[in-house]
């Protein structure tokens, strides 16, 4: 993780150095980020690294990493090829999961919906729920308002983009759901079309979380 309080370039690039000493065949990289409704948010930490200095850490990660062959695939992902966290990207592709387990969470699609299913999160509650047949404490459809956004914030994450006909696929909405959202992508120069693929641009990437937001319902 970096942008930490009180972090400084110099510390994070010793950090690295640390790291890719062990010539990780893959490494999650994470920016800090403070949540809304949190401590960290109602008492920010001192020291919090500004923009322009996360930018350059993060630019510090990108040449580091690409120095011993890790390549940047996902927006905090990093591999040599054929080490890919397979169990990620089919969150990323918006792919379905089964949740087992006290407190877990799946995602089930259907023809025409897609459901979120959460369990029991007390572990005795969540025995007792699923002996008797009751294992899943909220079952919730997305709204078909939501998909696009809930796809794009998992998709846009891949540095090589997703296949259009996906975003049909795997929501059941056509594309002419996102052609508002796509167009003020492209020109604000965030996403680039390339055939039948959508990738996010290099500023994309940057900016990701300004990218996804125009997926949002009004």
């Amino acid at each position: 993780m970096y942008a930490l309080p009180g972090q400084t370039t110099a510390e994070l690039a010793r950090e690295l150095d640390t790291a890719l000493g062990f010539a990780p065949p893959h490494l999650s990289i994470y920016h800090l980020t403070i949540e809304p409704n949190t401590l960290f948010a109602n008492a920010p930490p001192p020291g919090l690294p500004d923009d322009d200095v996360s930018s350059d850490m993060l630019d510090l990660i990108g040449d580091r990493t690409a120095g011993i062959g890790l390549e940047r695939y996902e927006v905090s992902a990093f591999a040599k090829p054929g080490h890919r966290c397979v169990h990620n990207l089919n969150y990323w592709n918006f792919g379905d999961y089964l949740g087992i387990g006290a407190g877990a969470h799946g995602k089930l699609s259907f023809l025409h919906r897609v459901v979120r299913q959460v369990r029991w999160r007390d572990p005795g509650t969540y025995m007792a729920r699923a002996l008797a047949g009751q294992a899943v404490s909220n079952d919730e459809e997305v709204s078909r308002r939501a998909l696009p956004f809930e796809y794009m914030l998992n998709a846009l994450r891949l540095r090589e983009g997703v296949e259009l006909a996906r975003f049909t696929e795997r929501t059941g909405l056509p594309l002419s759901a996102i052609d508002a959202s796509l167009n003020e992508a492209r020109q604000r120069g965030l996403i680039e079309l390339d055939g039948a693929w959508l990738r996010p641009t290099a500023r994309g990437f940057d900016f990701l979380s300004d990218l996804q937001a125009l997926f949002l319902a009004d």
